[in-house]
């Protein structure tokens, strides 16, 4: 039911959500170093409202109507003790001051709880949440907001002293907004200095001089003035940009605290024209993860910003952060429009190739950097070798890998010059924990011939190997699948050459016998050309998923479920004893030793026995008959 005019029109108290209440009594009680950012998160989001306003003009030019002039006013008032950042944008109606102020709609505000909660503080984090506005209770004991949205009547107050609750009510009195929103803050007594002029443009020029609009600081008794240059930086000479600048304007397009660690800024000419800043950041966002995979690289047209959900870059690119200005693309442009623009699907290829090729600079130029933001970025980065194909021998080129080679990344031209003589193929093996990777047994024939094997344990690494991927005319090859046959490839110790089939052990009866016994649990038995020390392991049959990545899809109800093949090393005293065991003994015997190489293959393979109460039970009756024997 719609609420009726009398119903609005009351004031009302609302009590805070919980995650609200929590965030609201981290800000009043805890003591931060950088407090100063709450003005920084003020402006960026009067900044945001003008620009709502601007692009909502397009199509409704009245809304500007007497006030076509978009800026940000900030007045500081000492014998009130009250600062107060003033916008003309598009404004809050009841239900928006309601929502946007008592209600924290996004999942990254229980992060941000849950980062400052481990790490005991919560300096620097404020701004990477979208929790700037309560970031004014740090220096606030009560604030204000009284907004009137462009084509309403009707302006609304919204108070709180950010302890339990806060109250909407219309404004009984002329409040001078004809349009968009006021934050009047009344300062505790320790953040007086922030009345100071000297201190607010101090504030401003580090974190918000490149906000389009004018930012004017209005003092009781004299004149206004503007404190920012009020120009996009993306629009600037590279050569008048300092580093701090860069820096600065990375921080405050992004609301994060670390510093780029690689600037892309250049402008493009011909066909089209646009300007391009672009920034990796440092540290990873803490929405890089989100299911939807959005970039979030905002879309000018002509300095009016239209939308940071315009897909420009690939989702394998969205930890790229900043700005691209068309001058060619019309300002009414629809999200529905940019799926289809063509201009736009130009630019998406271009500035896409322009920051691979921006990263294969940065990893020629500074690999210790480059390794570093792999570290940190490279999970997602791969995830184009499987989406992008049109550019995987590129995006192949900047991957970086752990191997058995050693302890730091290793590039695929690092392990090609690398290959040892007769080898045709780069091997690898993928699972989930690299340290069990180094010691699984499939790798026991590659370490005697000295072959380096790529480790591989990022989920996405499962999916771009499945599609038999080349480098440079080389096959990627696991050592978890099919058969592997190495015997080309010269031992490093040719004196420790595969030792022949032990004496008085038929192995292609053993291996029957083996077959037989494990009937579906298996897809096949067969003697093993990749085991030199291990009595066992299992392999995925060649042609379906491999085992980590049937392992994942299962977790994901999708799995193919496919049944591993069972590789015995003959040579191996507990292989040949077994054998001979058999040979003697008959099935019965073969059921009981089949079923324990089976789950001692499974645990190597970091999973639980196929029933754990008879593997129990089944190691308890072998050890019994051995002591009775010993």
């Amino acid at each position: 039911m719609t609420e009726t005019m009398a119903e609005t029109k009351k004031a009302e108290t609302h009590q805070f959500m919980a995650e609200v209440s929590r965030l609201l009594h981290l800000m009043v009680n805890a003591v931060y170093s950088d407090r100063e950012i709450f003005l920084r998160e003020l402006i960026s989001n009067a900044s945001d409202a003008c620009d709502k306003l601007r692009y909502e003009a397009i199509s409704q030019p009245n809304l500007l109507e007497g006030d076509e002039r978009l800026r940000i006013t900030i007045i500081p008032d000492k014998a009130a003790d009250t600062l107060t950042v003033l916008d003309n944008g598009i404004g809050m109606d009841r239900q928006e001051l309601v929502e946007n102020l008592g209600t924290i709609a996004r999942s990254g505000t229980r992060a941000f709880l849950d980062r400052v909660q481990e790490a005991g503080q919560g300096n620097g984090l404020i701004g990477q949440f979208g929790v700037g506005f309560y970031s004014a209770f740090m220096v606030a004991s009560e604030i204000e907001v009284t907004s009137r949205r462009a084509g309403s009547s009707e302006t609304w107050v919204w108070k709180s002293d950010g302890l339990s609750g806060f109250t909407v009510a219309p404004a009984e009195a002329e409040t001078g907004i004809s349009r968009g929103t006021s934050v009047k803050l009344k300062l505790k007594e320790d953040a007086r200095n922030f009345l100071e002029a000297d201190e607010i443009e101090r504030i401003v020029r580090i974190y918000s001089d490149h906000i389009l609009f004018p930012i004017e600081l209005k003092i009781p008794g004299q004149a206004e003035r503007q404190i920012n240059t009020a120009s996009a930086i993306w629009h600037r000479p590279k050569s008048e940009i300092k580093p701090e600048d860069y820096t600065q304007t990375y921080r405050s397009l992004t609301n994060a605290i670390d510093e780029p660690t690689l600037t892309i800024h250049y402008k493009a000419e011909g066909r089209q024209s646009y300007a391009v800043l672009l920034f990796v950041p440092k540290l990873r966002p803490y929405d890089l993860f989100d299911p939807d995979r959005k970039g979030r690289v905002k879309l000018y047209v002509r300095r009016v910003y239209i939308t940071d959900d315009a897909g420009i870059l690939p989702p394998y690119l969205r930890f790229v952060r900043g700005v691209v200005d068309s001058e060619d693309l019309p300002l009414n442009i629809s999200r529905e429009m940019l799926q289809k623009n063509p201009l736009v699907t130009q630019i998406r290829s271009a500035v896409t190739s322009r920051v691979l090729s921006e990263l294969e600079t940065f990893a020629t130029k500074d690999p210790k950097g480059y390794d570093s933001f792999f570290e940190t970025f490279g999970s997602v980065l791969k995830e184009g070798i499987y989406e992008d194909i049109t550019r995987r021998d590129q995006l192949l080129k900047l991957a970086r890998f752990r191997s058995t080679a050693g302890s730091g990344w290793r590039s695929l031209s690092d392990y090609i010059a690398n290959m040892r003589p007769n080898q045709n193929e780069i091997y690898f093996l993928a699972g989930e924990d690299i340290g069990r990777l180094a010691a699984s047994p499939q790798l026991e024939a590659a370490r005697a011939r000295g072959i380096e094997v790529l480790l591989l344990t990022d989920p996405i690494d499962h999916f771009w190997t499945s599609l038999a991927p080349k480098f440079e005319g080389k096959q990627f090859r696991s050592l978890s699948q099919g058969e592997v046959d190495l015997s080309a490839i010269p031992l490093l110790d040719e004196s420790k050459a595969q030792e022949k089939e032990p004496e008085g052990v038929d192995v292609k009866a053993l291996v029957d016998a083996l077959r037989n016994a494990l009937g579906d649990l298996v897809t096949d038995v067969r003697a093993s050309k990749r085991l030199t020390d291990s009595a066992v392991c299992l392999v995925a049959p060649r042609g379906g998923p491999d085992l980590g990545l049937d392992r994942l899809l299962q977790r994901q109800q999708q799995g193919f479920n496919s049944k591993p093949v069972l590789e015995i090393n003959p040579t191996h005293p507990l292989i040949a004893a077994i054998g001979r065991r058999i040979a003697e003994k008959g099935k019965d015997e073969a059921q009981e030793w089949a079923r324990l190489l089976f789950d001692e293959a499974r645990i190597l393979e970091g999973e639980a026995p196929t029933n754990p109460s008879e593997f129990a039970a089944r190691m308890n009756r072998m050890i019994l008959a051995a002591l009775d024997q010993a």
